[in-house]
C-alpha cells in the first residue's frame, strides 16, 4: 500500500449528472491539497439506493465489482467517494463480505474473487483524518470570515457506526472543524444528522417538504445564512426543492446550500465558475457579497 495520498476514486452516478458540481469541486480541492485521485477503471453503479431492497447478494455484487476494479490499480491507499449513499453501499458490501458464505455468493457473480482488502472512506474522512484541519488552514488564501454556515451531515454519512466507522454518529464534527479552518463561522446546528426526506421527493413529496423544511427553519433560527453538506441527495432536497418547501410550509427561505468542497475551494482561492457555484438553485451571490462586505468593514 502506498504511503502517498493516492486513492482509487469512485465518483458515483450523480457525480456525472445532478451533482457534477460536487465531483468537480472535489477533484479541484483534492488536487490543491495534494490528494491524488485515480478513477476506478470501468466503474459502474453501486446499486444505491434500491438494490439492497431487492437482493442483498445482488447489492453486494454491484459494489464488489467496483471494489474489484479498484484492486487492479497500483499503489492506492484505499477507495474513496464523495457520496454518502455510494459510501454506504460500498462499505456495507465490504463489511458483509467478511462472512465467508456471503462472500462466496458475491464472488460467484463476479469475473473473479474480490480480495476485499482496500479501506473504503469518504473524501471528507480523508481530508479530515489524513490531512487535518490545520493542513487545510495553512493553504487558505481567501478566508471565509463572516460566512455563517450550518453544517448538515445527513443521516447516513456516519451511520450505522459499526460499518461507517467515522466521526460521531450523533454529533459529527468533521465538517464543522474544516469550515472553521477555512474561516467560516459555524453555527450550533442541532439537526445535523436528521433525515431530509431522502429519496421521497417524487413518491411522497410531502415527506421532503416537511423534513427538509424543518431543517431550513432550524438553521435560520440558529443564525445561519447558508448550509453546507456532503451529500448530493441532501443538497438536492434542500436546494432544488426549496421553492416547493416554501409553498408547502408558507415559509420564505432563500438559503444557499453549498457542498463543503465548494467552500473549501473558495477559501483556497478558486473562482466560483470553476467550482460551479452557478449550478446551485438558490443563488449564493448575496451571502458571498455580505461576507465580503463584512470583511471590508472589519478591515477598515
Amino acid at each position: 500500500m502506498s504511503d502517498t495520498l493516492r486513492f482509487a476514486y469512485y465518483p458515483g452516478c450523480s457525480g456525472q449528472g445532478t451533482s457534477i458540481e460536487y465531483d468537480q469541486s472535489t477533484r479541484a480541492i483534492c488536487k490543491a491539497l495534494g490528494i491524488e485521485l485515480v478513477d476506478i477503471p470501468d466503474w459502474s453503479c453501486c446499486g444505491s439506493t434500491p438494490a439492497h431492497t431487492v437482493d442483498h447478494v445482488l447489492s453486494g455484487a454491484l459494489s464488489a465489482r467496483n471494489i474489484l476494479q479498484a484492486e487492479s490499480l497500483q499503489d492506492v491507499r484505499g477507495i474513496i467517494t464523495p457520496c454518502p449513499s455510494c459510501l454506504t453501499n460500498l462499505k456495507t458490501a465490504s463489511h458483509r463480505m467478511r462472512d465467508a458464505a456471503f462472500k462466496a455468493k458475491v464472488d460467484s457473480l463476479l469475473d473473479k474473487p474480490c480480495r476485499n482488502d482496500l479501506p473504503i472512506m469518504s473524501v471528507l474522512q480523508v481530508i479530515y483524518q489524513e490531512l487535518g484541519p490545520e493542513a487545510v488552514k495553512a493553504k487558505v488564501t481567501n478566508p471565509l470570515t463572516g460566512l455563517k454556515v450550518a453544517p448538515y451531515y445527513g443521516c447516513i454519512m456516519n451511520r450505522p457506526p459499526e460499518i461507517m466507522d467515522f466521526d460521531d454518529c450523533e454529533n459529527p464534527i468533521a465538517m464543522d472543524r474544516l469550515m472553521e479552518a477555512v474561516g467560516a463561522e459555524v453555527m450550533p446546528f442541532p439537526l445535523k444528522v436528521e433525515c431530509c426526506g431522502a429519496s421521497y421527493g417524487i413518491a411522497k413529496n410531502e415527506v421532503v417538504t416537511k423534513l427538509s423544511g424543518k431543517l431550513l427553519d432550524i438553521a435560520v433560527d440558529c443564525g445561519a445564512k447558508s448550509m453546507v453538506t456532503a451529500c448530493p441527495l441532501c443538497q438536492m432536497n434542500l436546494d432544488m426543492r426549496q421553492d416547493q418547501i416554501n409553498r408547502a410550509n408558507g415559509s420564505k427561505h432563500s438559503i444557499p446550500i453549498f457542498y463543503y468542497t465548494q467552500l473549501i475551494g473558495l477559501a483556497l482561492g478558486m473562482n466560483g465558475s470553476s467550482l460551479m457555484l452557478d449550478k446551485l438553485f438558490v443563488n449564493p451571490s448575496t451571502v458571498i457579497r455580505e461576507m465580503k462586505a463584512s470583511q471590508a468593514a472589519a478591515a477598515s
